[in-house]
């Protein structure tokens, strides 16, 4: 049974009990904290770290009428997986505008964001292309295309 002496003992002690649980808490917390911080910092620098490395990119031509291959084909990549990437389906055209798959690539994204009349322009020059830079499967899909839109 607890007498009338007992009970403020029993609750000062709990009293300092639950300020060390709170003070326990707030600690954990504390470093919790610091430890999310760390990892915010690291993949910081790890973003930056890859920006960084990030390859220059020129979609200018090396000189009038003339094609660099190697914008081209990463311009095409990046822009024909997708057929929505006009950025890019844009570079490669600047980078080789005779080009079949430039042209290609270009007329497909027009034709999914609905500009029928520009994707056709862009299908014919695709479907027409000629000389070295040929691409037989590019023009045959741009064809197969004009067939399709019966331009």
């Amino acid at each position: 049974m607890l007498n009338a002496t007992s009970v403020p003992v029993y609750l000062v002690a709990a009293w300092l009990l639950a300020g060390c649980f709170n003070n326990t808490l707030q600690q954990k917390n504390q470093q919790q904290l610091e430890h999310q911080q760390a990892e915010l910092k690291e993949l910081k620098q790890q973003v930056e770290a890859l920006e960084s490395q990030r390859p220059a990119y020129s979609p200018a031509p090396s000189s009038s009428g003339s094609c660099d291959p190697n914008i081209m084909r990463e311009a095409t990549l990046k822009g024909g997986a997708l057929f929505a990437a006009s950025d890019f389906s844009q570079d490669a055209l600047t980078a080789c505008p005779n080009n079949a798959r430039a042209n290609l690539n270009l007329a497909r994204t027009y034709e999914a964001v609905g500009d029928r009349a520009e994707a056709v322009a862009h299908y014919r020059l695709a479907a027409n292309a000629g000389g070295t830079e040929i691409d037989p499967e590019a023009v045959r899909d741009a064809r197969s295309a004009l067939n399709r839109l019966g331009g």
